[in-house]
């Protein structure tokens, strides 16, 4: 099973300088590149103290100066905000300049506040979404550009520099909801699974996207699907679940209230945000508990790619030194 970390940029409370954030994160970059791990996928937002990392493009080429073996990921480039040839202009430099270590992930985001600032009407955000995807992808891939469509159009364009990995670095478009899976399979486009959901829905999206990779004709296995977990790690159980409850607090805060959502259903029942996150989606405990959820995650929801997204610095290091070498 492969692992990579979901690195958030959050600055609860503002606590500390923001500097200070960006020096845990790049602290963990160390600790990555000389552990397991496969890739550090970098989480874009704008803002706000949610996670303060308004250019995943800009972190990730630090990152690949400071690290030479991690994969580097953007989970995700907000593609709906920028002009699709900018995309894949920097996307594409990034590759060269980390040796072929990109991993591009895109999506729409969710977020009125980003939508507002950024003159993007929500209703125009999902085809400004792929719009951009199919863009970027055909930059890539064609000697000179020639696109129509709704929002952009492009005669005989010549995009430099082309990426390093051919035919384009490994690429993932985030899909949470029924119509954006149902889009990526019939572009037989890969998935990124998101860290909200709970474990059961995690499954029933990724079955729904299998069968419909297949009934547009595109192959399913040698995919990697990662798949977006909250962690609590703590040498109890009690302090872990102490660690989630903080996590969830902070998430329904920030998160559950940019998407205006006050209440998840369940079964066509309301449920507390707090209860969702805690009893469905955080995965806490001590270590042994986790290598066991985890464990028995890997048959229950088909978890081959795990991307964790640590609740502390003290999930990250007990995940690293005692949970990891376990999943090998």
């Amino acid at each position: 099973m492969k692992v990579g970390v979901l690195q958030f940029f959050s600055w609860p409370d503002r606590k500390v300088p923001l500097p200070a954030v960006y020096a845990r994160a790049l602290a963990r970059v160390d600790a990555m590149e000389h552990s397991g791990y496969d890739a550090i996928w970098l989480a874009e937002h704008h803002f706000t103290g949610y996670s303060v990392c308004p250019s995943v493009h800009v972190m990730a080429t630090h990152i690949a100066a400071r690290a030479r073996r991690l994969r580097i990921g953007t989970a995700v480039t907000l593609a709906a905000f920028y002009h699709p040839l900018r995309i894949a202009e920097e996307v594409a430099l990034l590759d060269v300049l980390s040796g072929g270590r990109v991993n591009w992930g895109a999506g729409r985001g969710f977020d009125a506040s980003e939508f507002a600032n950024f003159g993007v009407a929500p209703e125009e955000s999902a085809e400004r979404f792929r719009e951009a995807v199919e863009v970027v992808l055909a930059a890539w891939q064609s000697e000179r550009l020639d696109f129509s469509g709704k929002f952009h159009r492009f005669a005989n364009v010549e995009v430099l520099p082309k990426p390093l990995q051919q035919p384009h670095p490994p690429t993932w478009v985030a899909a949470t909801s029924d119509s954006a899976i149902a889009w990526a399979a019939q572009r037989g486009l890969s998935i990124l699974m998101d860290p909200h959901s709970t474990h059961a829905e995690i499954a029933r999206k990724r079955e729904s996207y299998r069968a419909q990779l297949a009934q547009h004709g595109h192959e399913f296995a040698g995919r990697a699907l990662p798949m977006a977990r909250l962690i609590a790690i703590a040498p109890t159980d009690a302090q872990a679940e102490a660690v989630a409850r903080r996590g969830a607090r902070w998430t329904t805060a920030s998160y559950v209230k940019a998407r205006s959502l006050s209440t998840f259903r369940s079964d066509g029942a309301e449920l507390d945000p707090i209860e969702h996150y805690l009893n469905g989606v955080i995965l806490h405990g001590s270590p042994a508990k986790i290598v066991d959820q985890i464990q028995r995650l890997q048959s229950e929801m088909f978890l081959d790619y795990l991307m964790l997204a640590p609740l502390s610095e003290q999930t990250f290091e007990l995940f690293t030194n005692e949970v990891l070498p376990k999943l090998a």
